[in-house]
């Protein structure tokens, strides 16, 4: 078997409500959703998601060669582009076409993913997490009804501007989530709009009030001093790692101590998560993938690692012309048994449906603030 090529589409998710946090947020509630299609000369395809970038550089690493030989092809993509680095978007092409390798090897085994990789359980454990930030209180209350419904007992908020409301929105979590005798775990993401001295005051101005169980990017993604720092001042875990693009990233936040919770994003794919895990493992530190609901392939590898702690649910929807093979119940995530990664395309509709919307676009929360960390009193908006 060989990879003979590779197509693109792109589909829309429809959160249904605005989405975004202390950046920035999307009022129309509609994001960009990159697929990739690898193409075999047996006709077997490999679905993946995360990025286009660099996709006609990174494919020479993987034409004419065997699609099941996941590891040696993921180290191939990233020598390929080693002189400008794997970093930002190019680490997200790399993760879109390694997710569609693993998909076409678990195809050919005839097996779901999770059991490829050493799972013994479908079951994946995890915490409900809106993308908040532009909610009122009355939307916040009603979307994370919809997660308490399904058993969410854990959930993160997207705040840090504003003490009184992040305060008053953690009552709402609390009131609407919590079970008989039992409270439920509460964590906050300050999306690196930080300093240290800003993060320490804050999170333990929260910590009177509240048993929070992390903070989540509290300070820029490289300060792993800074983050060692902070651990040692509050009682909160530090919860980080998301946008480290590579292993070689995490060296110098796990030598330091920076991080309790070890993050990676799910649109880095799969080779990259399992690497990562067992990094963190070495340590004896808990693993979370963030980002599940843009890339459903990844929950698989969380249920194979020993040390996965929680993921993140970020929507109980899927985008558009993608099934995926899951069902969100008792608090989790319950994967399904078709074979490769457990996603559908529907190309058709995705064609016949094209719609306006981008992650990207300048409003929204991929756009840092040039004031973030910078501000000595809050505003209450965004972008300034």
């Amino acid at each position: 078997m060989k990879i003979t090529g590779f197509r693109t589409l792109r589909t829309v998710h429809d959160w249904g409500r605005p989405v975004g946090d202390v950046n920035g947020y999307i009022a129309s509630g509609v994001t960009d959703v990159p697929i990739v299609i690898l193409e075999t000369d047996e006709g077997v395809e490999g679905v993946g998601m995360g990025s286009h970038a660099d996709l006609e550089r990174l494919f020479p690493a993987l034409e004419g060669q065997d699609p099941r030989a996941v590891a040696t092809l993921y180290d191939a993509m990233l020598a390929r582009v080693f002189k400008s680095s794997h970093g930002g978007a190019t680490f997200g092409g790399i993760g879109a076409l390694d997710t569609a390798l693993w998909d076409i090897k678990a195809k050919l085994i005839g097996e779901p993913l999770w059991r490829v990789l050493g799972a013994g359980d479908r079951f994946v454990p995890g915490y409900a997490s809106a993308l908040d930030a532009a909610l009122t209180d009355d939307e916040l209350a009603a979307q994370y009804r919809g997660f308490a419904e399904r058993g969410f007992t854990a959930a993160k908020l997207k705040g840090g501007r504003n003490l009184e409301a992040d305060l008053r929105r953690f009552g709402i979590l609390t009131e609407i989530l919590s079970g008989p005798g039992s409270s439920p775990a509460l964590m906050l993401d300050a999306n690196e709009s930080w300093n240290l001295k800003q993060a320490v005051r804050y999170v333990s101005a929260l910590e009177e009030h509240i048993d929070l169980t992390w903070i989540e990017e509290p300070l820029r993604r490289w300060d792993a001093p800074g983050h060692a720092r902070l651990s040692g001042a509050v009682k909160a875990s530090i919860a980080t790692g998301e946008n480290l693009t590579g292993l070689e990233q995490y060296r110098p936040l796990l030598d330091a101590g920076g991080a309790d919770i070890v993050q990676a994003g799910a649109v880095w794919g799969i080779t990259h998560f399992l690497r990562v895990a067992i990094a963190a493992h070495s340590r004896d530190l808990p693993v979370s993938p963030v980002g599940l609901t843009a890339n459903h392939a990844v929950t698989a590898a969380a249920a194979a690692v020993p040390n996965h702690l929680s993921a993140e649910v970020q929507d109980l929807g899927s985008p558009l012309g993608l099934t995926l093979d899951q069902e969100f119940a008792d608090g989790g995530v319950v994967l399904g048994d078709l074979p490769g990664v457990g996603i559908q395309v529907d190309e058709r509709a995705i064609e016949s449906a094209r719609r306006s919307g981008d992650w990207q676009e300048p409003a929204g929360p991929h756009v840092r603030s040039p004031r973030a960390g910078l501000r000595l009193v809050d505003t209450g908006t965004w972008g300034e």
